[in-house]
C-alpha cells in the first residue's frame, strides 16, 4: 500500500481566493510605481517642429546672395530619429558667412571637430530664437553684438556631412529645432519683388 504524501505543516492544500488577493494586491501598485519613460530635461534638444510660428526677421541669407539649397529641412518623427534639423546651403570653402539678423553671439568654437557659431536673436519671443552656422571658422567671439549682414566667419573645408562644400544653417528655440528658412521674408525666400522699368518713348506719369 502506497504511503500518502504529507503536506508540510502550516501550508493549506487549497488557498481561498481572498487569501491570494491579499498576497497579490501589492503587485499592480508596485508596477504603477515603476519609473516610466524619462521626461525631457530642460535645456536639452528634444524635438523638431513645423508648427511653431517664427518671425521673419532675417534681412539676408547667411551666404549673402541667394544660394542653392542642397538639402532642405526634414524634421524627425521622434526626438532622436533620423532627419535633417536644418538646411544645407551651397557655399565654397573660404566663403563669408553672415548673420541673417541682428543679435548676440552666444557661442563661437568647435563641437565634435567642427567650427560652430551661434547667434541669439532678441525680440523673437521667450526664450529667443537662436541661429547656428557650421562648419565655420569664426571671426567673432562669445558676447559680440552683430548686425544683419555682418560676417561671423568663413566656411571651413568640407567634411563628411557635405563633401562638395556647404554651410549648414540651423534654428532653435530652447530645445526645439525649427526650419531656418522660416526666418526669411518672402522677398528673400522667393526672390526680390518685380521692378517696373521705364518704357522708352513714354513719359513718366
Amino acid at each position: 500500500m502506497r504511503a500518502r504524501r504529507r503536506m508540510p505543516r502550516g501550508l493549506p492544500r487549497r488557498m481561498p481566493a481572498r487569501v491570494w488577493w491579499r498576497w497579490l494586491w501589492p503587485v499592480p501598485v508596485l508596477l504603477l510605481s515603476l519609473p516610466g519613460p524619462r521626461a525631457a530635461v530642460p535645456g536639452v534638444v528634444t524635438a523638431a517642429s513645423d508648427s511653431v510660428v517664427v518671425p521673419a526677421v532675417a534681412r539676408t541669407w547667411p551666404t549673402g546672395g541667394r544660394p542653392a539649397v542642397l538639402r532642405g529641412w526634414s524634421p524627425p518623427a521622434t526626438p532622436y530619429g533620423p532627419g535633417h534639423r536644418g538646411v544645407d546651403l551651397a557655399a565654397a570653402p573660404g566663403a563669408a558667412v553672415r548673420a541673417v539678423a541682428a543679435g548676440r553671439v552666444t557661442f563661437a568654437g568647435r563641437v565634435a571637430g567642427r567650427g560652430v557659431v551661434s547667434v541669439e536673436l532678441p525680440g523673437t519671443g521667450t526664450p529667443p530664437l537662436r541661429t547656428t552656422y557650421e562648419p565655420v571658422r569664426a571671426s567673432v567671439a562669445k558676447g559680440d553684438e552683430v548686425a544683419a549682414g555682418d560676417p561671423v566667419g568663413t566656411v571651413e573645408t568640407p567634411g563628411a556631412h557635405c563633401p562638395a562644400g556647404c554651410l549648414h544653417w540651423g534654428l532653435r528655440r530652447a530645445g526645439t529645432y525649427l526650419n531656418p528658412l522660416s526666418l526669411l521674408p518672402p522677398w528673400l525666400l522667393n526672390g526680390p519683388p518685380p521692378r517696373l522699368l521705364p518704357v522708352l518713348g513714354v513719359p513718366p506719369p
